[in-house]
């Protein structure tokens, strides 16, 4: 079992965190239509429809870093700004993170190129923001220093929302527990395979980073 130290920049708590699971969640916009229309986009590259809106990817926690080098395998990798619940003694925070997603891969089986690449989180959090200032948060990302993905959460799932989604579809889960919550449209709507990735997430008056370099593994 993986254990980071994570900080809570708005309480001063350092936090002993051992995931038991990790669940990235995709499809999870608050449109459907826009879902269904961005399903239709996928398609036409060929990746595979969802068995289900939203979709729950039940992966192995040791993917999860919080280090500043990333190695992936294949030769088109890209990450996504994504929102991430950690739950941790029963008790929930915010931080953002990095969906970094084998591309290749993604047209044959989303789960396996998700489950290709470590995903990258930030080391420090924040209590988890009430349900009323959930739509004010912004999310942005940056890949080589150009913009990526600019937004609000918004567009998202709430928390309260996709956590009972999850229950429905996983059953309860125990213990310390870490969900990617989904990402925004791409500026340019085209996957970029870049090098060096940062996703930040403001929520009131703090603003979280995730910073990482993707390197290729030789062996």
């Amino acid at each position: 079992m993986p254990s980071f130290r994570l900080h809570a920049v708005d309480t001063g708590e350092d936090l002993a965190f051992e995931p038991r699971r990790l669940i990235v969640a995709g499809y999870t916009g608050r449109d459907a239509e826009a879902v269904r229309a961005h399903i239709a986009e996928l398609a036409a590259i060929g990746v595979p429809e969802p068995a289900s809106i939203p979709t729950f990817y039940d992966l192995d926690p040791a993917l999860l870093t919080t280090g500043p080098l990333v190695e992936v395998t294949g030769e088109n990798t890209s990450g996504e700004a994504e929102p991430v619940l950690v739950r941790h003694a029963g008790r929930h925070y915010l931080g953002v993170g990095s969906d970094h997603t084998d591309r290749d891969l993604e047209r044959t089986d989303i789960g396996a190129s998700k489950a290709a690449c470590p995903k990258p989180f930030s080391s420090q959090v924040v209590t988890l923001p009430a349900e009323a200032q959930w739509d004010g948060i912004e999310l942005a990302s940056t890949v080589d220093g150009v913009d990526y993905q600019r937004g609000t959460l918004a567009a998202l799932r709430t928390p309260d929302d996709l956590l009972a989604r999850l229950a429905d579809t996983l059953g309860e889960l125990d213990g310390d527990l870490v969900v990617f919550g989904g990402t925004l449209p791409l500026l340019t709507g085209d996957f970029r395979p870049g090098t060096g990735w940062r996703t930040s997430l403001r929520a009131g008056e703090h603003t979280l980073t995730c910073s990482y370099e993707t390197k290729r593994r030789t062996t």
